[in-house]
C-alpha cells in the first residue's frame, strides 16, 4: 500500500535525522511547541500507536477511540498512553518511536480497504490513518529538529501524497513541504494568512 510505504520511509528518515542529537538536548523545547523534544517524540509515538489501535479491533468503533488511559506526566505536557522509559535514554525513546510506526504500517497493510474507524476529525480508512501517521512524523520531526539543532527537509515526493490526501483544500502546485508546514500552522505561504487553527480531512476523499 503506497501510503504505508510512505509511513515506513518517513519514520526511517526521522530516526536517521534524530539519532545524532546530543543526549542532553532532548529536554529542550521542540520548536514552537510547549513540549520538550522528549515529550514530542513520545507524543509522536503515541499518535502512531493510537492510530494503529483504531485499526486493530475486528469491529472498529466509529463513535470514539479505543479507550486506553491517556495521561500527562506534567501540567501542560502531552496526554499519552505511550511513555518511554527515561532510563533507556534517547536510544530507547527512538526504539519506542520505531516500534509504534511499525505497528501502524503493519495494521494499515493488514486492514481491509472498506474498514472505517474513529478519528476526531472524521471517520477514516486505512490509507487515511497512514497519511495521518506520515504527517505527524514529518511535522513533529520538524519540531524536534528545531529544538535539537538538526537539519530536516523531507523529500517532496514523500510529502505530496499525504498533503493531497489530508489537505485537499491546500494548493498542490508549489513546494509540498512548505505547503504541509503551512497547512499545520508552522510556516508562511505567499498570498495566504498564516494558520492559527487547522484540521485535516480524515474521511476518505470522494472519487
Amino acid at each position: 500500500m503506497p501510503l504505508a510505504d510512505d509511513l515506513d520511509r518517513a519514520v526511517r528518515l526521522a530516526l536517521d535525522t534524530l539519532r545524532p542529537a546530543a543526549p542532553d538536548a532532548w529536554d529542550r523545547k521542540a520548536g514552537s511547541l510547549d513540549w520538550t523534544c522528549w515529550e514530542t517524540a513520545e507524543h509522536l509515538a503515541d499518535d502512531l500507536f493510537s492510530y494503529a489501535a483504531q485499526l486493530g479491533p475486528a469491529a472498529p468503533a466509529v463513535d470514539g477511540p479505543v479507550p486506553f488511559g491517556w495521561e500527562s506526566r506534567r501540567p501542560g505536557g502531552p496526554r499519552n498512553a505511550i511513555h518511554a522509559d527515561r532510563a533507556a535514554g534517547p536510544a530507547g525513546l527512538l526504539q519506542v518511536l520505531e516500534a509504534s510506526g511499525a505497528m501502524l504500517s503493519a495494521l494499515v497493510r493488514a486492514a481491509p480497504p472498506e474498514l472505517r474507524s474513529y478519528h476526531s476529525f472524521g471517520v477514516a480508512d486505512p490509507p487515511g490513518f497512514a497519511a495521518m501517521g506520515v504527517v505527524e512524523t514529518l511535522v513533529h520531526t520538524h519540531d524536534m529538529a528545531a529544538g535539537l539543532s538538526l537539519g530536516w527537509t523531507p523529500p517532496a515526493g514523500l510529502c505530496a501524497p499525504s498533503l493531497a490526501r489530508l489537505f485537499p483544500d491546500v494548493p498542490q502546485d508549489g513546494d509540498p513541504w512548505t505547503a504541509l508546514l503551512w497547512a499545520t500552522g508552522r510556516a508562511e505561504l505567499p498570498g495566504r494568512p498564516r494558520r492559527t487553527r487547522w484540521r485535516w480531512h480524515s474521511a476518505p476523499l470522494k472519487g
